[in-house]
């Protein structure tokens, strides 16, 4: 795959420049707990912080011990998703990875500087809310969703290294 580490790392870069220019916007223009419509009835921007993971799991447990172990858990995700991608070679497989490795790498800038995630993407229908979410999330979920297809409809394994 040509030019595989400069898309890949302008793909990342750009995920993350992104999720860290949202987050610095609603943490300046945006109270805690504040929603903000977009579209009534579905769309509302609404800052929250998340000291656990998605949908708040683990967020009760004591402050040093949550952060040591997410920004220990992220930090080998990155590291990992980062060796699978040096050794994929299909370029949805890449992609994905990329995605979910910069959502990663998102999330944990905010544990490292924070001790928490900033949210702010809230989606609804009536009284059913989804919880709130950022940049980072979504990288991750499309990511994932990619990374579904690939595993599904791949027409063969996927060969990490190069043949002998």
């Amino acid at each position: 795959m040509k030019n595989k580490y400069f898309w890949v790392g302008s793909l990342v870069s750009m995920i993350l420049v992104l999720d860290q220019v949202t987050k610095y916007l609603v943490e300046k223009r945006v109270r805690m707990y504040e929603q903000i419509t977009i579209i009534p009835g579905f769309f509302n921007l609404t800052r929250v912080h998340n000291k656990g993971a998605a949908f708040g799991i683990l967020s009760q447990a004591s402050d040093i011990w949550r952060s040591l172990f997410f920004i220990t858990v992220a930090s080998l995700a990155v590291v990992i998703i980062s060796i699978l991608i040096y050794k994929a070679r299909e370029r949805l497989l890449v992609f994905a990875l990329s995605l979910i490795a910069a959502g990663a790498a998102g999330n944990l800038i905010d544990r490292v500087r924070y001790g928490e995630v900033v949210d702010f993407i809230q989606w609804y229908v009536k009284s059913w809310y989804w919880p709130s979410f950022n940049v980072a999330d979504s990288a991750i979920s499309v990511g994932v969703v990619l990374l579904a297809i690939d595993m599904i409809f791949s027409k063969q394994p996927h060969e990490t290294t190069e043949p002998v």
